[in-house]
């Protein structure tokens, strides 16, 4: 069996992980690279092989660094099926779309306006490209066995990461491979922990969260303070957030925050249609997370959903203070570029970011520190406040990742570091190894390894993983 690490190989994005097997050709997520330009340039450059020669696409999760390149998979020949849980095909259906339209949109913007060297600019895909590729999808419940042909087998088990989301364990050729995808953690708020595992031949494990701790506070106390200090001075606070995942999750601390009276009853409102499709995805399917149905119903009702472009701009003139949740969770693009362009420049204001920033974002570079921020082609000054909620990450953490590794009853042959930047990835392989003494390395980009089989030492039979 050989894999090829066609991406999140010594970065964070790009999750594309190609098996080989003797019958088959398979690929582990399809994400999109973002990020530093020459990670998105990857995205432009032709597949290194012919997609119509992949039989089958298995989908840990609908985040578009796993998911997003499906579009142009399609588009360029793959005729296969696309495995993933119910509630991912789901989020793909709201996701995938909404990157093709958010790239036409980008493009039709950069064009009319004269910002950009190539003539004209161009999309990646279309919307169009993205609703085609949905026909390929075929769901499977999580614990299903899925039959790949040439008995290769794979079953998505729960990751904890966000709704649907799943790792997968495939068998072939006598070997067993883990692909963790993203590791949720073990206290989520919404979501179930990460299924314990036992047992692979080769893993793969994000290191997302490699080096770091998530501070150990309680981010209901962070949200209040940052919330009233800013109402305090008749401001808005301007959430960057991740459509799916940590929308909810921000949903769920507001209503507890105002079923205890901890903050004014202030407008809230979710500027992503994205988003609001992704909350009803979530009520929709209640065995995958935590909330009883009235909690749900609740949590849900928080907010004012925002549909129009013509509403979105009469959210930045209100004169009083508000909430305003909007993707994306980097401030790469959507309607949230749109209110940091009317609202950074105001000090009154405070620009809120929940999750991770991968370098090279505009998130990244608020939370850095700059006192500007280009948008559009043009550079805008921040001079609102900015803040950070690092807690309510939906990857594990380093010790929460060593936590989960401690349930499997032997080494892995291998583990390969996966889907961290180069600091993460290798103080998590150097903590592997020092903690249980395995076998660990971060693959580079486009490496190749072999998978074998094991051999029975004489007088020992062989196992089935």
């Amino acid at each position: 069996m050989k894999l090829t690490f066609l991406g999140a190989a010594s970065t964070v994005t790009g999750s594309r992980y190609l098996l080989e097997t003797t019958t088959r050709r398979l690929l582990i997520d399809c994400g999109l690279f973002q990020g530093l330009k020459q990670l998105r340039q990857r995205n432009w450059e032709p597949f290194p092989v012919d997609p119509a020669s992949i039989d089958a696409v298995l989908l840990t999760h609908a985040h578009l660094d796993h998911s997003g390149y499906l579009p142009l998979l399609v588009r360029n020949g793959f005729n296969g099926p696309i495995y993933c849980t119910p509630s991912t095909r789901a989020l793909c259906g709201v996701l995938l779309p909404d990157s093709g339209h958010l790239q036409e949109e980008e493009a039709e913007y950069l064009n009319r306006h004269g910002l950009t060297k190539h003539r004209p600019a161009l999309p990646l895909y279309t919307r169009d490209d993205a609703i085609a590729c949905l026909d390929r999808f075929e769901e499977v419940p999580f614990r299903t066995l899925i039959e790949l042909g040439q008995e290769v087998t794979a079953t998505i088990v729960p990751a904890g990461h966000i709704q649907g989301a799943g790792m997968i364990d495939l068998r072939a050729d006598g070997i067993s491979i883990l692909f963790s995808g993203d590791l949720g953690r073990p206290h989520d708020p919404l979501l179930p922990a990460p299924t314990t595992v036992a047992h692979a031949d080769y893993l793969l494990v994000e290191s997302t969260y490699g080096d770091r701790l998530h501070e150990r506070v309680d981010p209901l106390d962070q949200l209040e303070s940052i919330v009233r200090r800013t109402i305090d001075r008749g401001g808005a606070v301007v959430i960057p957030a991740f459509a799916v995942g940590r929308t909810q999750t921000l949903l769920y601390l507001l209503y507890r925050l105002r079923s205890a009276n901890r903050i004014p009853d202030v407008p809230v409102f979710v500027d992503s249609p994205m988003a609001s499709s992704a909350i009803e995805i979530f009520r929709q399917h209640p065995a995958e997370h935590r909330l009883t149905p009235e909690e749900c119903r609740a949590v849900c009702s928080v907010a004012k959903p925002v549909e129009s472009v013509e509403e979105s701009k009469s959210i930045d003139r209100m004169r009083m203070p508000r909430i305003i949740i909007s993707a994306s969770g980097m401030a790469t693009g959507g309607r949230v570029v749109h209110h940091l362009k009317a609202l950074a420049p105001d000090p009154r204001n405070t620009i809120l970011f929940v999750g991770y920033q991968a370098p090279g974002t505009r998130g990244a570079t608020m939370v850095s520190g700059a006192g500007r921020v280009k948008i559009h082609g043009q550079y805008v000054p921040v001079h609102a406040e900015v803040a950070v909620l690092d807690n309510l990450s939906a990857h594990a953490d380093a010790e929460e990742i060593l936590t989960w590794l401690r349930n499997f009853d032997a080494a892995p042959r291998e583990t390969f570091i996966v889907h961290g930047d180069p600091e993460a990835a290798d103080t998590l392989r150097l903590r592997i190894k020092e903690t249980f003494g395995w076998e660990a390395r971060v693959p580079e980009h486009r490496e190749a390894v072999e998978l074998r089989v094991a051999r029975p030492r004489a007088g020992q039979l062989a196992t089935n993983p």
